[in-house]
């Protein structure tokens, strides 16, 4: 099993011809994803050859769908185009848009996932590595060879720290991987990701991690301690951060004590997530959940 995406998943690559586009189709076609076809208004008609894979373009989306059926989409255009390639997206009714760009200005952003959710239409991102079932399908840019099919499900923030864990955890393996992105403005958070592995049956396990700025982690934590039977581990990246500044990404912003590693981490705990104060760490929380087995799971 898995969350969102499986091998059975028909994906879409809005961008495909661009440079990040080429790059990234190549390499989830070697991992074994189903990428049916490419989207670019100026180029419908042609097809683009990746290495034994001849991939079709599309002039839009939803002349993808009715020639393949596809029900994903990745999004690799630029910030400005960003907005009218989700709508467009959203308009065709595909099941789920990816959105890998990065640097898309919120107001877009506020918009597209206002039309994706009144669509009918799962957005992931914006600025996002996207996610990946080892061993089936992976819609982004989340490597994949460094990780195995397994029993931990894992949603974060960060994409850097989404592949450290997928390492570190390699011999277990995940069932799901999903980098939700650290915008202010996000489609898919971690709530809809937790309640997603609560219902997959061959989740176990789940790993979150979040980071300074907002409160999506404290929601998540009030989300955990009421609706969530399995053993949740958890990691916030920016303990080190110096107070009073803006860190990285754009939604890492602390006012106060609010918003802090502290005040999340103490939030996580209450809600029984054990919660490790670095990704190494974490990763030994996980190994020693799994060890002692269901019981393991918070009160």
């Amino acid at each position: 099993m898995a969350i969102y995406l499986t091998k059975e998943s028909k994906v879409l690559v809005q961008g495909m011809t661009g440079g990040e586009g080429m790059k990234h189709t190549r390499r989830m076609l070697a991992a074994g994803t189903n990428v049916v076809g490419g989207v670019n208004p100026r180029k419908a008609g042609r097809s683009v050859d990746f290495d034994d894979r001849t991939v079709p373009v599309f002039g839009t989306v939803a002349d993808g769908i009715r020639a393949t059926g596809a029900d994903v989409t990745v999004v690799f255009v630029p910030p400005a185009f960003a907005k009218a390639a989700v709508i467009e997206a959203a308009d065709a009714r595909i099941g789920l848009a990816v959105v890998i760009t990065e640097g898309i200005p919120v107001h877009d952003s506020v918009a597209f996932h206002a039309h994706a959710k009144a669509k009918g239409t799962r957005v992931i991102g914006p600025n996002c590595p996207g996610l990946i079932t080892p061993g089936q399908s992976n819609a982004g840019i989340i490597p994949s060879g460094i990780t195995k099919p397994g029993r931990i499900g894992l949603v974060s923030k960060s994409g850097t720290l989404t592949y450290q864990l997928m390492y570190e955890l390699r011999d277990i393996g995940f069932s799901t991987c999903v980098g939700i992105g650290g915008d202010p403005v996000v489609g898919t958070t971690h709530i809809d990701c937790l309640a997603a592995f609560e219902d997959d049956p061959d989740t176990e396990l789940i790993v979150l991690i979040g980071e300074i700025g907002g409160d999506a982690e404290e929601r998540a934590a009030a989300y955990v301690r009421e609706h969530v039977t399995k053993p949740v581990v958890g990691y916030i990246a920016g303990f080190t951060a110096p107070e009073g500044r803006t860190m990285g990404h754009a939604g890492a912003i602390v006012s106060g004590s609010s918003g802090t590693a502290q005040a999340k981490k103490e939030a996580l705990e209450a809600a029984g997530v054990s919660v490790g104060n670095t990704p190494t760490e974490t990763a030994k929380l996980v190994l020693a959940c799994l060890e002692r087995g269901p019981a393991a799971a918070h009160s």
